[in-house]
């Protein structure tokens, strides 16, 4: 004889929804009405590092992976969307080169691997597609040969330095340390229209929300449970019948894709990518969004990017020289004092609230 399920309380079935709504309604409804259209912009340039913050909740909340290095991914993403619009409003002036590339360049052809991001197609295929193969050709080599804690660490953090670098060197084709600024046009719209500039702002949050909706679904799924095993007794999992190494290369690579995702959103909203943005103390700012907020909370996570991205813009105003090192100090507090997060004060305190009536 079978029996039935006992079905979860009301509060509980309608809890998730209720937050998408709460969302929803904040970003859609308060944001706009509230916010002036500047506050407004700085608003879907935080949300842009929020959306990173939801593959760093992925990948270290659930899998483990201390990934320093989701500049490279965030500056692949920005910098592929970023060419395309270039190009595109150089076409519109009837040129056939980019404004940096006429006037550092040393020829008067546009290079052969920027020809491909002349189709806006192949351009949004690859601010996803490109950071996901990158991740994947590294997390491939680096987990079979069971490469973990600080040293994956380190050389995540390696890559975001040497993609910096590289950009920096090449002038004539990436703007040097200047990068890909003044951007104008957003698939034909401009963008220094303000209208265009909400309408930016609302792809953003739209984007935030499916793909926090997506990892919602991933982490109460069979590999979402799975991940979460990898993280806690990877050699219990192995012995199971798992491979550890492709359980945690799929996180790894998902993770880079909100990365590269976030940031061809970050160009339209901001005008500009460069190699400042995308170097090792961005990535460290990734992951210190997410460790305040709380790195296993996909809300934690997504809040605490938001205000630590707040925090930088208004401190780096009063105290530019101060931020670096307040920045430092907020992620050894919050890993090691709060490894949860703000998002696991609520139960730090029920649980002490029950164990003193328990004592009582």
């Amino acid at each position: 004889m079978t029996t039935s399920a006992t079905p979860l309380p009301r509060s509980r079935r309608f809890r998730v929804p209720g937050a998408f709504l709460l969302g929803a309604v904040l970003l859609f409804g308060a944001a706009p009405l509230a916010l002036t259209d500047f506050r407004l912009n700085l608003l879907a340039k935080y949300l842009c590092y929020a959306i990173v913050a939801v593959g760093v909740s992925l990948a270290w909340g659930r899998g483990g992976l201390l990934v320093l290095g989701q500049g490279v991914f965030f500056g692949l993403g920005g910098y592929a969307m970023a060419m395309h619009l270039k190009l595109a409003d150089a076409a519109a002036t009837g040129e056939t080169l980019p404004d940096f590339m006429r006037l550092y360049g040393t020829s008067d052809t546009l290079p052969w691997w920027w020809q491909p991001f002349t189709s806006p197609v192949f351009a949004l295929a690859m601010t996803v597609l490109l950071p996901m193969a990158v991740a994947a050709l590294l997390g491939f080599f680096v987990f079979r040969r069971r490469v973990k804690g600080a040293y994956f660490a380190i050389l995540s953090q390696a890559l975001a330095a040497a993609l910096a670098i590289w950009l920096v060197g090449q002038q004539a084709t990436t703007g040097g340390t200047n990068g890909l600024t003044d951007i104008q046009g957003f698939f034909g719209y401009d963008l220094r229209d303000p209208v265009n500039q909400r309408t930016v702002y609302f792809v953003i949050a739209a984007a935030l929300l499916v793909v926090m909706a997506a990892a919602r679904q991933l982490f109460v799924s069979r590999y979402g449970e799975l991940l979460v095993a990898v993280r806690d007794s990877e050699e219990r999992v192995r012995f199971l019948g798992y491979d550890p190494a492709t359980v945690k290369l799929v996180a790894y690579v998902l993770a880079a894709g909100t990365a590269g995702l976030a940031g061809a959103l970050f160009v339209p909203a901001v005008g500009i990518i460069s190699p400042a943005l995308i170097g090792i103390v961005p990535s460290i700012g990734f992951v210190i969004g997410a460790a305040v907020g709380g790195r296993a909370s996909l809300v934690g996570a997504v809040l605490g990017a938001i205000a630590v991205a707040w925090t930088q813009s208004s401190l780096s105003d009063a105290v530019p020289a101060a931020w670096t090192y307040f920045q430092g100090l907020l992620f050894v507090v919050a890993v090691g004092f709060l490894p949860g997060g703000l998002a696991s004060v609520p139960a730090l305190i029920r649980r002490r609230r029950d164990t003193r009536e328990a004592t009582a």
